[in-house]
Protein backbone atom coordinates (compact mmCIF):
# COMPACT_ATOMS: atom_id res chain seq x y z
CA UNK A 1 0.00 0.00 0.00
CA UNK A 2 1.47 3.67 -0.74
CA UNK A 3 0.61 5.41 2.47
CA UNK A 4 0.66 8.74 1.17
CA UNK A 5 -1.52 8.33 -1.68
CA UNK A 6 -3.75 6.32 0.18
CA UNK A 7 -3.92 9.07 2.73
CA UNK A 8 -5.23 11.66 -0.36
CA UNK A 9 -7.41 9.17 -1.39
CA UNK A 10 -9.09 9.05 1.95
CA UNK A 11 -8.39 12.73 2.09
CA UNK A 12 -10.37 13.76 -0.57
CA UNK A 13 -13.65 11.00 0.00
CA UNK A 14 -14.11 12.83 3.78
CA UNK A 15 -13.91 16.03 2.35
CA UNK A 16 -16.77 15.12 -0.26
CA UNK A 17 -18.93 13.61 2.25
CA UNK A 18 -18.04 16.64 4.74
CA UNK A 19 -19.47 18.69 1.15
CA UNK A 20 -22.36 16.79 0.93
CA UNK A 21 -22.80 16.86 4.58
CA UNK A 22 -23.13 20.66 5.23
CA UNK A 23 -23.43 21.73 1.60
CA UNK A 24 -26.77 19.45 0.99
CA UNK A 25 -28.65 21.06 3.68
CA UNK A 26 -27.52 24.13 1.94
CA UNK A 27 -28.83 22.70 -1.44
CA UNK A 28 -31.75 21.09 -0.14
CA UNK A 29 -33.41 24.18 1.60
CA UNK A 30 -33.01 25.94 -1.44
CA UNK A 31 -35.28 23.05 -3.16
CA UNK A 32 -37.27 23.16 -0.53
CA UNK A 33 -38.65 27.17 -0.98
CA UNK A 34 -39.86 25.54 -4.52
CA UNK A 35 -41.15 22.51 -3.62
CA UNK A 36 -42.48 22.80 0.26
CA UNK A 37 -42.47 26.65 0.71
CA UNK A 38 -46.25 28.00 0.57
CA UNK A 39 -46.24 31.14 1.91
CA UNK A 40 -43.05 34.17 2.12
CA UNK A 41 -42.92 34.22 5.86
CA UNK A 42 -42.01 30.24 5.06
CA UNK A 43 -39.55 30.84 2.83
CA UNK A 44 -38.03 33.48 4.63
CA UNK A 45 -37.76 31.03 7.79
CA UNK A 46 -35.88 28.65 5.39
CA UNK A 47 -33.60 31.44 3.76
CA UNK A 48 -32.37 32.53 7.17
CA UNK A 49 -31.81 28.74 8.57
CA UNK A 50 -28.49 28.80 5.82
CA UNK A 51 -27.90 32.40 5.86
CA UNK A 52 -24.85 32.39 8.25
CA UNK A 53 -23.78 28.85 6.99
CA UNK A 54 -23.93 28.66 3.39
CA UNK A 55 -21.21 30.52 2.07
CA UNK A 56 -18.45 28.61 4.21
CA UNK A 57 -20.25 25.33 3.31
CA UNK A 58 -19.57 25.78 -0.08
CA UNK A 59 -15.48 26.10 0.37
CA UNK A 60 -15.52 22.50 0.67
CA UNK A 61 -16.48 21.88 -2.24
CA UNK A 62 -13.55 23.83 -3.41
CA UNK A 63 -11.20 22.01 -1.63
CA UNK A 64 -12.75 18.87 -2.50
CA UNK A 65 -11.60 20.13 -6.13
CA UNK A 66 -8.48 21.63 -4.86
CA UNK A 67 -7.00 18.57 -3.03
CA UNK A 68 -7.99 16.72 -6.30
CA UNK A 69 -6.09 18.89 -8.71
CA UNK A 70 -2.86 18.96 -6.14
CA UNK A 71 -2.60 15.24 -5.07
CA UNK A 72 -4.10 13.51 -8.07
CA UNK A 73 -3.72 15.58 -10.98
CA UNK A 74 -4.02 13.28 -13.56
CA UNK A 75 -7.53 12.60 -12.02
CA UNK A 76 -8.41 15.98 -12.16
CA UNK A 77 -7.56 16.45 -15.19
CA UNK A 78 -9.44 13.42 -17.01
CA UNK A 79 -12.21 14.20 -14.76
CA UNK A 80 -13.12 17.47 -15.26
CA UNK A 81 -12.35 17.66 -18.54
CA UNK A 82 -14.55 15.23 -19.80
CA UNK A 83 -17.55 16.15 -17.81
CA UNK A 84 -17.09 19.90 -18.90
CA UNK A 85 -20.23 20.70 -19.79
CA UNK A 86 -21.84 19.20 -16.19
CA UNK A 87 -19.12 21.11 -14.68
CA UNK A 88 -20.51 24.72 -16.21
CA UNK A 89 -23.72 24.06 -15.23
CA UNK A 90 -23.28 23.32 -11.87
CA UNK A 91 -20.78 26.45 -11.58
CA UNK A 92 -23.74 28.20 -13.24
CA UNK A 93 -25.97 26.52 -10.57
CA UNK A 94 -24.02 28.13 -7.84
CA UNK A 95 -23.74 31.33 -9.16
CA UNK A 96 -27.77 32.25 -9.71
CA UNK A 97 -28.34 30.82 -6.30
CA UNK A 98 -25.19 32.70 -4.46
CA UNK A 99 -26.60 36.23 -6.61
CA UNK A 100 -30.72 35.01 -5.15
CA UNK A 101 -29.90 34.47 -2.09
CA UNK A 102 -28.08 37.97 -1.41
CA UNK A 103 -30.56 39.42 -3.87
CA UNK A 104 -33.93 37.91 -2.85
CA UNK A 105 -34.35 40.63 0.29
CA UNK A 106 -32.83 43.60 -2.02
CA UNK A 107 -36.77 44.20 -2.85
CA UNK A 108 -40.75 42.82 -2.08
CA UNK A 109 -42.58 42.88 -4.97
CA UNK A 110 -43.87 39.47 -6.14
CA UNK A 111 -41.97 39.74 -9.47
CA UNK A 112 -38.95 39.82 -7.34
CA UNK A 113 -39.53 37.23 -4.73
CA UNK A 114 -40.29 35.03 -7.44
CA UNK A 115 -37.59 35.38 -9.74
CA UNK A 116 -34.97 35.16 -6.89
CA UNK A 117 -36.89 31.82 -5.34
CA UNK A 118 -36.88 30.05 -8.46
CA UNK A 119 -33.33 31.13 -8.91
CA UNK A 120 -32.53 29.47 -5.89
CA UNK A 121 -34.47 26.72 -6.53
CA UNK A 122 -33.41 25.56 -9.71
CA UNK A 123 -29.88 26.66 -9.03
CA UNK A 124 -29.54 24.10 -5.90
CA UNK A 125 -31.10 21.52 -8.50
CA UNK A 126 -28.72 22.16 -10.98
CA UNK A 127 -25.81 21.69 -8.69
CA UNK A 128 -27.03 19.03 -6.69
CA UNK A 129 -27.68 16.47 -10.21
CA UNK A 130 -24.47 18.02 -11.55
CA UNK A 131 -22.04 16.73 -8.40
CA UNK A 132 -24.20 13.62 -7.80
CA UNK A 133 -23.74 13.05 -11.74
CA UNK A 134 -19.81 13.90 -11.41
CA UNK A 135 -19.51 11.52 -8.60
CA UNK A 136 -21.67 8.81 -9.95
CA UNK A 137 -19.23 8.43 -12.63
CA UNK A 138 -16.35 8.82 -10.46
CA UNK A 139 -16.66 5.36 -9.14
CA UNK A 140 -18.30 3.76 -12.37
CA UNK A 141 -16.26 5.24 -15.28
CA UNK A 142 -16.09 7.30 -17.66
CA UNK A 143 -14.57 6.09 -21.57
CA UNK A 144 -10.65 7.25 -21.34
CA UNK A 145 -8.06 5.73 -23.46
CA UNK A 146 -4.47 4.57 -22.53
CA UNK A 147 -3.72 8.55 -21.81
CA UNK A 148 -6.55 9.56 -19.84
CA UNK A 149 -8.25 11.26 -22.62
CA UNK A 150 -12.05 11.20 -23.34
CA UNK A 151 -13.02 9.02 -26.04
CA UNK A 152 -16.64 10.03 -27.53
CA UNK A 153 -18.38 13.02 -28.09
CA UNK A 154 -19.14 16.43 -24.97
CA UNK A 155 -22.08 14.18 -24.24
CA UNK A 156 -20.67 10.89 -23.63
CA UNK A 157 -21.11 11.58 -19.39
CA UNK A 158 -24.14 11.51 -20.09
CA UNK A 159 -25.17 7.78 -19.05
CA UNK A 160 -27.62 5.99 -16.72
CA UNK A 161 -25.08 6.17 -13.48
CA UNK A 162 -25.00 9.92 -14.10
CA UNK A 163 -28.41 10.40 -14.03
CA UNK A 164 -28.80 8.10 -11.28
CA UNK A 165 -26.12 9.88 -9.11
CA UNK A 166 -27.98 13.22 -9.89
CA UNK A 167 -30.99 11.82 -8.96
CA UNK A 168 -29.49 10.16 -5.69
CA UNK A 169 -27.77 13.92 -4.13
CA UNK A 170 -31.14 15.98 -5.44
CA UNK A 171 -33.16 12.86 -2.78
CA UNK A 172 -30.77 13.41 -0.22
CA UNK A 173 -30.61 16.44 0.04
CA UNK A 174 -34.20 16.91 -0.24
CA UNK A 175 -34.30 14.89 2.94
CA UNK A 176 -31.46 15.55 4.66
CA UNK A 177 -32.82 19.12 4.56
CA UNK A 178 -36.06 18.77 5.87
CA UNK A 179 -34.53 17.14 8.91
CA UNK A 180 -32.33 20.19 9.04
CA UNK A 181 -35.51 22.53 8.73
CA UNK A 182 -36.91 20.59 11.50
CA UNK A 183 -34.04 20.74 13.70
CA UNK A 184 -33.89 24.89 12.91
CA UNK A 185 -37.37 25.86 13.39
CA UNK A 186 -40.20 26.08 14.40
CA UNK A 187 -44.43 26.14 13.58
CA UNK A 188 -45.50 25.50 10.12
CA UNK A 189 -41.72 24.92 8.54
CA UNK A 190 -40.99 22.44 11.51
CA UNK A 191 -44.17 20.82 10.76
CA UNK A 192 -44.03 20.84 7.00
CA UNK A 193 -40.61 19.49 6.95
CA UNK A 194 -41.34 16.48 9.17
CA UNK A 195 -44.18 15.29 7.19
CA UNK A 196 -42.12 15.70 3.98
CA UNK A 197 -39.43 12.98 5.91
CA UNK A 198 -42.09 10.58 6.51
CA UNK A 199 -43.91 10.56 3.73
CA UNK A 200 -40.97 10.98 1.46
CA UNK A 201 -37.50 10.05 2.74
CA UNK A 202 -38.37 6.25 1.67
CA UNK A 203 -38.74 6.95 -1.79
CA UNK A 204 -36.25 10.31 -2.19
CA UNK A 205 -33.10 8.12 -0.65
CA UNK A 206 -33.66 5.47 -2.99
CA UNK A 207 -31.61 6.54 -5.81
CA UNK A 208 -28.51 6.52 -3.14
CA UNK A 209 -29.21 3.09 -1.97
CA UNK A 210 -29.44 1.61 -5.58
CA UNK A 211 -25.81 3.88 -6.17
CA UNK A 212 -24.48 1.74 -3.08
CA UNK A 213 -25.92 -1.55 -4.18
CA UNK A 214 -24.66 -1.23 -7.28
CA UNK A 215 -21.25 -0.51 -6.43
CA UNK A 216 -21.09 -3.41 -3.75
CA UNK A 217 -22.59 -5.66 -5.95
CA UNK A 218 -19.40 -4.72 -8.72
CA UNK A 219 -16.31 -4.40 -6.31
CA UNK A 220 -17.82 -5.14 -2.80
CA UNK A 221 -15.66 -6.66 0.21
CA UNK A 222 -16.90 -7.97 3.30
CA UNK A 223 -15.56 -4.85 4.63
CA UNK A 224 -17.52 -2.45 2.61
CA UNK A 225 -20.73 -4.75 2.96
CA UNK A 226 -20.21 -4.78 6.76
CA UNK A 227 -20.18 -0.60 6.14
CA UNK A 228 -23.59 -0.92 4.37
CA UNK A 229 -24.69 -2.81 6.71
CA UNK A 230 -24.29 0.58 9.14
CA UNK A 231 -25.80 2.62 7.00
CA UNK A 232 -29.10 1.05 6.55
CA UNK A 233 -28.98 0.94 10.40
CA UNK A 234 -28.49 4.39 10.72
CA UNK A 235 -31.09 5.56 8.04
CA UNK A 236 -33.71 3.18 9.95
CA UNK A 237 -32.60 5.11 13.27
CA UNK A 238 -32.87 8.67 11.59
CA UNK A 239 -36.35 7.90 9.94
CA UNK A 240 -37.76 6.46 13.14
CA UNK A 241 -36.50 9.62 15.23
CA UNK A 242 -37.98 11.80 12.45
CA UNK A 243 -41.25 10.29 12.86
CA UNK A 244 -41.12 10.84 16.55
CA UNK A 245 -40.61 14.54 16.50
CA UNK A 246 -36.60 13.72 17.84
CA UNK A 247 -34.98 16.19 14.98
CA UNK A 248 -31.34 16.02 16.83
CA UNK A 249 -31.10 12.05 16.57
CA UNK A 250 -32.53 11.82 13.22
CA UNK A 251 -29.72 14.41 11.99
CA UNK A 252 -27.59 12.48 13.26
CA UNK A 253 -28.46 9.25 11.60
CA UNK A 254 -29.07 10.79 8.11
CA UNK A 255 -25.68 12.11 8.40
CA UNK A 256 -24.11 8.97 9.74
CA UNK A 257 -26.05 7.34 6.77
CA UNK A 258 -24.64 9.62 3.86
CA UNK A 259 -21.19 8.81 5.89
CA UNK A 260 -21.02 5.18 5.97
CA UNK A 261 -23.14 4.79 2.50
CA UNK A 262 -20.15 7.30 0.73
CA UNK A 263 -17.35 5.43 2.65
CA UNK A 264 -18.67 1.82 1.51
CA UNK A 265 -18.19 3.43 -2.04
CA UNK A 266 -15.05 4.91 -1.96
CA UNK A 267 -13.84 1.72 -0.08
CA UNK A 268 -15.19 -0.09 -2.40
CA UNK A 269 -13.65 0.94 -5.55
CA UNK A 270 -9.96 1.58 -3.62
CA UNK A 271 -7.21 1.97 -5.36
CA UNK A 272 -8.89 3.12 -8.62
CA UNK A 273 -9.66 6.30 -8.41
CA UNK A 274 -11.33 7.12 -11.87
CA UNK A 275 -12.10 3.16 -13.87
CA UNK A 276 -12.15 3.45 -17.54
CA UNK A 277 -15.11 1.66 -19.32
CA UNK A 278 -12.88 1.07 -22.51
CA UNK A 279 -10.22 -0.89 -20.84
CA UNK A 280 -9.83 -1.50 -17.15
CA UNK A 281 -6.24 -1.47 -18.19
CA UNK A 282 -6.48 1.87 -18.84
CA UNK A 283 -7.85 2.66 -14.70
CA UNK A 284 -6.42 5.58 -13.18
CA UNK A 285 -5.14 4.49 -9.42
CA UNK A 286 -3.22 6.52 -6.92
CA UNK A 287 -0.89 4.76 -8.37
CA UNK A 288 -0.77 6.02 -11.77
CA UNK A 289 -2.44 9.48 -11.01
CA UNK A 290 -0.92 11.08 -7.71
CA UNK A 291 1.35 13.82 -7.18
CA UNK A 292 5.00 12.95 -6.02
CA UNK A 293 6.09 12.22 -2.56
CA UNK A 294 7.07 15.65 -2.28
CA UNK A 295 3.78 17.35 -3.07
CA UNK A 296 1.92 15.07 -0.77
CA UNK A 297 4.57 15.07 1.98
CA UNK A 298 4.13 19.26 2.15
CA UNK A 299 0.61 19.61 1.62
CA UNK A 300 -0.45 16.83 4.48
CA UNK A 301 1.97 19.10 6.62
CA UNK A 302 -0.34 21.96 5.26
CA UNK A 303 -3.52 20.05 5.91
CA UNK A 304 -2.30 18.96 9.32
CA UNK A 305 -2.13 22.46 11.04
CA UNK A 306 -4.73 23.96 8.81
CA UNK A 307 -7.59 21.70 8.64
CA UNK A 308 -8.30 21.89 12.85
CA UNK A 309 -8.63 25.55 12.55
CA UNK A 310 -11.30 25.37 10.18
CA UNK A 311 -13.12 22.85 11.33
CA UNK A 312 -13.00 25.03 15.07
CA UNK A 313 -14.25 27.98 13.19
CA UNK A 314 -17.21 26.28 11.31
CA UNK A 315 -17.92 24.82 14.13
CA UNK A 316 -18.20 28.05 16.37
CA UNK A 317 -20.28 29.33 13.50
CA UNK A 318 -22.99 26.45 14.08
CA UNK A 319 -22.55 27.11 17.81
CA UNK A 320 -23.19 31.01 17.71
CA UNK A 321 -26.56 29.96 15.25
CA UNK A 322 -27.43 27.29 17.10
CA UNK A 323 -31.73 28.48 18.23
CA UNK A 324 -34.56 27.41 16.85
CA UNK A 325 -36.22 30.33 13.99
CA UNK A 326 -39.85 30.91 13.70
CA UNK A 327 -41.85 33.76 11.42
CA UNK A 328 -42.05 35.56 14.58
CA UNK A 329 -38.46 36.29 14.44
CA UNK A 330 -37.95 37.85 11.45
CA UNK A 331 -38.81 41.17 10.70
CA UNK A 332 -41.29 42.48 8.19
CA UNK A 333 -39.73 43.43 4.79
CA UNK A 334 -38.23 47.11 4.44
CA UNK A 335 -40.56 49.18 1.81
CA UNK A 336 -38.32 49.59 -1.41
CA UNK A 337 -38.40 53.03 -3.13
CA UNK A 338 -38.43 52.88 -6.82
CA UNK A 339 -34.70 54.30 -7.94
CA UNK A 340 -35.30 57.64 -9.69
CA UNK A 341 -33.64 58.16 -12.88
CA UNK A 342 -32.29 61.81 -13.19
Amino acid sequence: MELLPTIWFIAIGLLWIGYLLLEGFDLGVGMHMLVSGRTEGQRRVMLNTIGPVWDGNEVWLLTAGAATFAAFPFWYASLFSTLYIPLVLVLLGLIFRAVGIEYRGKGNSQRWLTFWTWAIGLGSFVTAFGIGAALALTTTGLPLDENGNRVGGPFVWLTPYAVLGGLAVIGFCLVHAAVFLGLKTDGSVRERSRGFVVRVAPFALLPIVVWVLAIQFTSGTIVTWAIVVVAVLAVVFGYVNARRGREGLAFIGIAAFLFAGCASIFAAVYPVVLPSTIDHAFDLTISNAASGDYTLTVMTWVTAFGLPLVLLYQGYTYWVFRKRLTETHLPEPHPVEPAVVR
